[in-house]
Parts: C-alpha cells; structure tokens; sequence
C-alpha cells in the first residue's frame, strides 16, 4: 500500500483508510446515491502536510493534478503515477483556484497580485485580467472555463483581508462574478449581488450555473442562474441552503449532473460531521457525504476516466473512487 506523502510545510493528518467494505466515510442520505457509490472503494489520503489546500486540477495528458497551497505561496504536483509529490510554482502569488482552458493551457487565480493568469506552452505568463474598469480586482478566488472558450471567476475578499493568503489591501470594486470574453477577452461583470462568491460550475449542458456565496446569512448557499447566449444569466434561484452550520465553499459537477460541495461547519460553530463533500441531485436533494477528517475546501474530478474525486481538504489531498464521472 503506498502511503500518504508529506508536503512538509505544514502540520500533517494521522489518517487510517477503512479496511471494510464499502466505506462507512461515504454516507448514502438517499438511495439514489447507492448508483454513485463504489462498494470496494475508500477515502484514501495523498498527501498532508500543507497549510491550507485549495483549487485541485487534474491534468491527463501528465497523468497528475495540480493543487493550491495558499498560505505557502505554491502550487503542488501530485503525480499518479509514482504517488509522489513536488512543488510545481513557488512562489505561485498566493494562487488559489486552478482550471484549464480550451488548450490545455493553466489557469491561475492569483490572491497577491489580485490578478488571472494563463500559463504558455513556453511556460511564460500572460495576465488575463487584473482591473475591472480601471480599478483592481480584489482576489480572484475560484475559475472554470466553458466550452465556448469563456473564462469565469469569482472575486471575493480573502486574499486581501490579511497576510495568510496574500497581502492586506483595500478593497477597490465589490465582490463579483466575472467572464472574460473568448472572442474579445473582454472583462466583463455577471454577477454583482452576492456576499463572497466563491466556488462556480456549470450544469453538463452548461445551461445552468452555480456559484456559492459562502457570506449569505443566516446560512450559506448556492444559487443557480440560467446560462443564455454570449454567457447572458437569468432566473437566479437558490439551488440549496445549508441551513445551519454548514458551509460550501468549491464545487463539481458530474455527467448526470450531481452537484458535489466542499463542505465543513462555518465559523465559530464547530461540528466534524459536517466536514467532507456533500452531494446534491440536480433537484438540490442532498443524496450523499463524503466524511473526510477535515473541512473540504475544493474538489474535482479527474484519473483516466475521469472517476476519481479529488478532494482538497485543509491540511491534505485527499481522493475517492466513484461510479460516475466529472462533467467534460
């Protein structure tokens, strides 16, 4: 058995995977979920040792994933093949959430520099965006990109709030959800009326979109907007409601369009049931939790098939085999 490897920059997790079958760490609430669970599957722990894991993305042609270490100013590389572990990019800019564009290429939402960048091929930077209007964005937080080519992120406050995940700053526009124009690459505001946005994807046929706002009170949630023609969003509607103490903070879609949340208590309100990945059908019908020892912060899909629940979880990475895949 390979076990967890170190990243030694931070404390690390004791972690024992179940030796039984199936797992009681992955809860069935309905059994709708029994269709996505592996019965001979377990949580398995690869690496621990960071200070606060953010923004997973797998990589298939190099058969890794990269993944955010924010307080340590890197991105990891966390290879499938050896199960080992190196720093990609350090420093990384406080880099938070990762994504890939229509070429493969990296995406990279940086909380210092208050900017998104696109790595080459050659490995040179190219700042997609860094100013709405004039004026600096706060800390692109979370990313993904459409079929269409569009780039979407959203910019909250924490990477400005202090020196943990960047450099304290005042705040210059309110906290928004972009897109940059695949045509034009013109920076342009979707969403303007969320406390915090943080994690954002799209459905499987990307006519819906969900983007959690991980400061709505009393409780957290996620809403869901319908996607029109030029990225234009209509109808917003709440998607679910933590309803207690409960927060999302990253989330990922699969084909059959299960929406899979980055859960954990929200603050000052502790509870280590909550922490892991709850799991909601397209209804927001919640049908499974994934119970990890820690609060999950982000996840995704990824592994040859595209099977394998990647899940960045404070201190350590975190995967689990499933019986679906993550939307393409």
């Amino acid at each position: 058995m390979m076990l967890p490897q170190a990243a030694t920059e931070g404390p690390g997790v004791p972690f024992t995977p179940n030796a039984r079958y199936p797992d009681p760490a992955v809860e069935v609430l309905d059994e709708s979920f029994l269709s996505l669970r592996l019965y001979s599957a377990t949580v398995e722990q690869l690496v621990t040792g960071l200070r606060w894991a953010e923004g997973p993305q797998w990589f298939g042609d190099g058969r890794c994933l990269l993944l955010s270490d924010i307080p340590n100013d890197r991105i990891l590389r966390w290879d499938e093949c050896t199960g080992t572990t190196a720093v990609f990019r350090t420093p990384s800019n406080h880099a938070n959430g990762l994504a890939r564009d229509r070429q493969g290429r990296l995406l990279a939402c940086e909380h210092r520099t208050r900017r998104v960048t696109r790595t080459e091929y050659d490995g040179s930077i190219t700042v997609l965006a860094d100013r709405w209007q004039g004026r600096r964005l706060n800390s692109p937080n979370d990313i993904v990109c459409a079929r269409d080519g569009a780039v979407w992120f959203t910019d909250p406050l924490f990477g400005i709030a202090g020196w943990w995940e960047g450099e304290p700053a005042d705040s210059e526009t309110p906290w928004a959800v972009y897109r940059i124009d695949p045509a034009s690459g013109e920076l342009q505001r979707m969403i303007d009326d969320l406390a915090a946005p943080n994690g954002l994807a799209f459905s499987p046929d990307e006519k819906i979109l969900y983007v959690v706002e991980s400061r709505a009170t009393p409780h957290r949630k996620i809403w869901q907007y319908e996607v029109g023609s030029g990225g234009a969003l209509s109808n917003k509607r709440p998607f679910v409601d933590a309803q207690g103490p409960g927060a999302y903070d990253g989330i990922a879609v699969d084909v059959r369009g299960n929406v899979w949340c980055g859960f954990g208590s929200s603050s000052g309100q502790q509870s280590a049931e909550l922490d892991g990945v709850r799991v909601y059908d397209p209804s927001g019908r919640a049908i499974g939790h994934v119970h990890l020892p820690e609060r999950c912060a982000n996840l995704c899909f990824g592994g040859r098939h595209r099977n394998r629940l990647f899940m960045a979880a404070s201190h350590s990475l975190y995967a689990l085999f499933v019986n679906t895949q993550g939307a393409a």
